[in-house]
């Protein structure tokens, strides 16, 4: 058994290194949480969420990721073909990772994009990618930080400023709105860090049900003690409902194995999609086209993207060496 486990792992790890799967899985994971911006928002509407309620948006978001936690522990036990859970000595770990990955980020995310445009905040939360390199460097010290990659995070930076100015140069901020969404970000960095780390402890598909399981399942016992409400539920909203969880069960477990087999630098550079498909998707399905195509929001995007690519592209590289002439003579 352990012979199988380990060639299982070989073949993983050898699978998942594969640059042209880490891009395509990495993409593939942006456009499904990209897609989630637009459809949390309609989400609201099929389910007749009061979105000034915290209480009922902690509800609708517990539902969605105790349901997508059962989604990838099923998946698990299918093909593991046996019951999947935790070791013991890893609880500690998934709880860990639960108010990181679920808990705290998603009741940002709920609240934040309440509060704000969904294309505003989906280039917002793409500073995600900026808080997990700051994370990885100075936090769980896995990469190091430099004026390349400092410089990077300025332009990231500078794009967040961007979507802010109106046309006439005003500084739109709310901290229940893009504030929140800025948190959520926040969290969303702590946790990649943590599957990084807790990866090499417990599997990763343990990982990643059991943390959405629990963490949505205090979400549902939150809102519910605080009086939120889910008033309408028919046809319509189950499926959208399904395809929240099953983008969230897929992407994230998806991204968990990219991250136990790769630098967290490589990964996080592809999210640098993760704006550009929220925007294009609440243009075209929420009709946020003028937001999408204002020179703010363009430029906001490029900058954002710009920053990714320059602190993936040249953030590790090494000066070269001078030979050494006199010891080679």
């Amino acid at each position: 058994m352990e012979i199988s486990v380990e060639v299982y792992m070989l073949q993983s790890e050898k699978f998942f290194t594969k640059n042209y799967i880490v891009c395509i899985c990495a993409i593939f994971c942006c456009l499904l949480w990209g897609s989630a911006f637009p459809c949390v928002k309609i989400g609201y509407e099929l389910f007749d969420i009061d979105r000034s309620s915290v209480p009922s948006l902690m509800l609708f978001a517990g539902t969605r990721f105790s349901l997508a936690g059962a989604l990838v522990i099923a998946f698990g036990c299918i093909t593991k073909r046996k019951f999947i859970y935790p070791k013991k000595r890893n609880v500690w770990c998934v709880l860990l990772l639960s108010v990181f990955q679920t808990a705290l980020q998603y009741t940002f995310f709920y609240i934040g994009l309440a509060n704000t445009a969904g294309v505003k905040a989906s280039v917002l939360n793409g500073l995600g990618v900026f808080f997990t390199i700051i994370a990885a460097c100075f936090i769980f010290r896995t990469e190091k930080f430099n004026i390349i990659k400092l410089a990077g995070c300025l332009l990231g930076f500078g794009g967040v400023i961007l979507i802010n100015l109106g046309g006439d140069f005003s500084f739109n901020f709310t901290l229940l709105g893009e504030g929140f969404v800025i948190f959520s970000g926040l969290s969303a960095a702590m946790a990649a860090g943590l599957v990084k780390v807790f990866s090499r402890r417990e599997d990763t598909t343990v990982l990643c049900g059991y943390q959405f399981l629990i963490g949505g399942l205090v979400l549902v016992v939150a809102g519910l003690i605080f009086g939120g409400r889910i008033p309408r539920f028919d046809v319509g909203a189950a499926f959208m409902l399904l395809y929240l969880a099953f983008l969230s069960a897929c992407a994230f477990t998806l991204q968990g194995f990219l991250l136990k087999y790769n630098p967290v630098s490589k990964v996080a550079v592809f999210k640098s999609t993760n704006p550009i498909f929220g925007a294009v998707f609440s243009a075209v399905i929420l009709g946020e086209s003028s937001q999408l195509f204002s020179v703010y929001t363009l430029i906001a995007l490029l900058l954002v993207c710009a920053g990714i690519f320059i602190i993936n592209k040249f953030g590790e590289m090494k000066p070269k060496t001078t030979p050494n002439i006199q010891n080679s003579q």
